[in-house]
């Protein structure tokens, strides 16, 4: 079953900042999700329906198509965004029970999404 999430993806390498958190140890950097981030994971948990506490815990493969605005993103930057997404909203048990994904990327100006399928193997 093909799921459609709307909104045009960001890519991992832009989703997290550097924040500075004062403890009782002292003071270090800490890596924080971006507003744009939380934001999309937001919006993917309301429109995942199809697949959302789905619960794969075996091996699967990720069938993907990601629609940018332009052709200035990069495909792989947005992988590990999705299946990030899919264990959050526990479509799968483990991201790292992805033995295969078949991506493709396609420009819609006007429309960005991703439109995507979970397959067992």
């Amino acid at each position: 079953m093909i799921q459609t999430i709307l909104g045009q993806c960001p890519s991992k390498s832009n989703s997290y900042k550097i924040i500075t958190v004062r403890g009782k140890d002292g003071i270090h950097g800490s890596l924080c999700k971006t507003d744009k981030l939380i934001e999309y994971e937001k919006s993917f948990y309301l429109q995942c329906n199809n697949y959302r506490k789905l619960n794969i815990k075996g091996l699967f493969e990720l069938h993907i198509d990601v629609y940018f605005t332009s052709n200035s993103h990069d495909l792989d930057n947005c992988l590990k965004i999705i299946l990030d997404c899919l264990q959050k909203i526990e479509a799968i048990k483990n991201d790292n029970n992805c033995v295969k994904i078949i991506a493709a990327k396609y420009i819609d100006k006007t429309k960005p999404r991703i439109e995507f399928s979970l397959v067992e193997v």
